[in-house]
């Protein structure tokens, strides 16, 4: 999930806010981090959204009527976790996508992070994983899911030894790589058009493609991702949705609502 700004601008009025007990100070460094407000009072009415510093967490809120639920980056319960406990090991369709194998377990560029969902699974599965976002607003979020993932004894160590966030634009991510610097994957989650019933589904998602928007350059960073990766570049998309612009897939992965396009760049010693 990408962004070309470093948060979102109009129509989009975002603050940095606090709750009790966290120091006003803290949150005041956040927000000239970010280079955006901050307020006192989490109940102004004179922002669209609020990134608040709670006593748990960072999440980011919708204010007005009929606001979705909070926003945050989360390891520890939720989807996330069950995804990690009953997702499948290395038989589910993400891994199979990226390649995981008895005795093969590649290295991953997720250049398009987001809150760092699949990233986390593969790096669960084995795989070191230097996650790339370039939003601003999610890369805190991601950050700081990151930062209290971290702080939990069974998820410490994976955190420490097998994941790293960069916030920086893929494309120029990718083209800065030394050779030595290659990923054998670089893996792609782009935002895309959701249809109505399918938007509907995820409120957190859907606050997010608002606030981010669309990825038109897609086929760009797919085109930079084939001449970075060392072994494939795999694409995650709706199951029913065309492949990015760009060169055929070489195979495909289905799973029950979405696919993974998998374009191998060894493909005589590659296929799955």
């Amino acid at each position: 999930m990408t962004s070309t700004v470093p948060y979102p601008t109009a129509p989009f009025r975002i603050a940095v806010s606090r709750e009790s007990p966290i120091d006003p100070g803290t949150a005041i460094a956040l927000a000239t981090t970010l280079g955006l407000p901050w307020v006192f009072d989490p109940l102004t009415n004179d922002f669209t959204h609020l990134l608040v510093m709670t006593a748990e967490r960072l999440e980011l809120r919708e204010l007005g009527s009929n606001p979705s639920g909070p926003v945050y980056a989360d390891f520890a319960t939720g989807a996330v976790a069950h995804r990690r406990r009953f997702g499948g090991g290395r038989n589910q369709p993400l891994a199979r996508a990226v390649g995981l194998q008895r005795g093969a377990t590649p290295t991953v560029v997720d250049a398009t992070a987001g809150l760092g969902g699949d990233a986390f699974v593969l790096a669960c599965l084995g795989c070191v994983v230097r996650l790339v976002e370039r939003s601003s607003l999610v890369a805190v979020l991601l950050r700081d899911g990151l930062d209290r993932a971290a702080r939990i004894p069974d998820l410490g160590p994976l955190v420490a030894e097998r994941l790293s966030l960069i916030v920086a634009d893929g494309r120029n991510y990718l083209r800065a790589l030394a050779n030595d610097q290659r990923p054998d994957v670089v893996y792609l989650d782009p935002m895309y058009p959701l249809r109505r019933k399918a938007a509907l589904a995820g409120k957190a998602m859907r606050l997010l493609r608002r606030l981010v928007g669309d990825d038109a350059d897609a086929p760009e960073l797919l085109a930079t991702a084939l001449a970075s990766a060392r072994r494939r570049v795999v694409v995650k998309r709706p199951r029913r949705a065309p492949p990015l612009v760009g060169p055929r897939p070489s195979f495909q992965i289905a799973a029950p609502n979405t696919r993974f396009d998998v374009y191998s760049l060894l493909q005589a010693v590659d296929a799955s």
